[in-house]
């Protein structure tokens, strides 16, 4: 209990130090983030949150966790995560290449033992992974990195839901997890969101940027395939789907949506979760409160999964799958599907079609009114000469 205690209050200790000293280097390197189209603030903000969140979190579990094999192998990974997302927030690195490094990052946690080697199916016993076990491991994680990345758009919002996500799998580490340091490491995880929360919270001071969003899910993802080292079976592989159900929910709803409009998955755009409840109106304190609500539902149900509780748990995950879908899709016309499929954004976008179609009519009719009633006298001598050109073919 001391060791959690004081875990936990030193990652918390370290990220309200160091927060402060990302934003002044922050602003003294220009290393911020700008208004635009698809950026909710309306000044620059600094945007090296990432560096306090690394440094505090490894500060706090070198002083309190026993150094092995697969500590060296995450600290190892998660420099690379976090190079790579600070190379992004200062000079920008093309998505391909990005993802690129994420999967070697993951890899590298497969030569220091991370993997999921074999899996229990119901009726059928232990069935060896080998090579697919590792290929899952890696593509977990890079999903993990890339759906808390496509969370961080709003203030507090991936910070808040890792810290969810962090005391839900450190709750599960305490029971069951095959790395006995899973759980501390969980627990500095939770302290350096929490502290950084306190800066990150609307009105934000900074944000985390891409280097924090990115090791943030690199550590979920990574501790969560260690809990299931020692039994991974199929209930098991539930477990750490619920914890991060939200962002991986939105990661899916982004994969369609462009995929859908013929885009390129990786381009960005704006019909997020977090954008759609701002569309409805709410501000962004509100909205974050929702999704946060939205994520502690998806920890309880994982929680509730762990003990057998499955039909309480597949209450909690069909509440949240309606509140997601609701917010996802407005129009439910049973009477045509394609109403019924069409996001809130693709409507938006044809309504402002029509609105420009509309507008340009408005305006070529306002120039042929303003014409006829600028020019009498030339309308007038058309007119004559019209007459004139008539009697002159009568004549002929």
């Amino acid at each position: 209990m001391l060791s959690y205690l004081s875990t936990f209050l030193l990652a918390v200790l370290f990220a309200l130090i160091l927060t402060p000293v990302s934003i002044i280097l922050a602003r003294e390197w220009g290393v911020m983030d700008y208004p635009g189209e698809r950026r909710i603030h309306k000044a620059p903000i600094p945007r090296l949150g990432g560096a306090a969140i690394y440094l505090a979190f490894w500060l706090a579990v070198f002083l309190t966790v026993a150094v092995n094999k697969m500590l060296i192998g995450l600290f190892l990974g998660s420099t690379i995560i976090f190079a790579v997302g600070i190379y992004d927030d200062v000079k920008g690195m093309r998505p391909l290449i990005k993802l690129l490094w994420q999967i070697l990052a993951a890899v590298i946690l497969i030569f220091f033992g991370m993997a999921v080697p074999h899996i229990t199916l119901p009726l059928y016993g232990v069935v060896q992974l080998g090579l697919i076990g590792n290929i899952f491991a890696v593509l977990w994680i890079v999903g993990l990195v890339n759906a808390v990345n496509i969370s961080d758009g709003m203030d507090g919002l991936a910070s808040g839901i890792c810290f969810i996500a962090a005391i839900t799998l450190f709750w599960s580490a305490t029971i069951r997890s095959a790395y006995p340091g899973a759980d501390l490491l969980m627990l500095a995880l939770s302290g350096v969101t929490l502290g950084f929360l306190f800066y990150n919270f609307n009105p934000a001071k900074i944000i985390m940027g891409d280097s924090g969003s990115m090791f943030l899910g690199y550590m979920i993802g990574a501790v969560s395939i260690w809990g299931l080292l020692k039994t991974a079976t199929v209930l098991g592989l539930v477990f750490p789907l619920l914890v991060l159900g939200m962002p991986l929910m939105d990661m899916l709803f982004a994969i369609i949506r462009r995929k859908w409009k013929g885009h390129s998955i990786v381009r960005a755009d704006r019909g997020h979760l977090h954008h759609r409840l701002l569309d409805t109106g709410l501000n962004q304190r509100q909205a974050v409160f929702v999704l946060y609500g939205i994520s502690l539902c998806f920890g309880l149900a994982a929680i509730f999964s762990a003990y057998g509780h499955w039909y309480i748990a597949a209450i909690l995950v069909v509440i949240d799958l309606g509140i997601i879908l609701r917010i996802m899709f407005r129009k439910f016309r049973l009477h045509n599907w394609y109403t019924v499929t069409r996001p809130v954004s693709a409507d938006m976008e044809d309504k402002m079609d029509v609105e420009k179609d509309d507008a340009g009519m408005q305006q070529k009719t306002e120039e042929q009114s303003q014409a006829e009633t600028q020019n009498p006298e030339e309308q007038n001598q058309e007119e004559q000469n019209q007459e004139a050109k008539i009697r002159m073919r009568n004549k002929v």
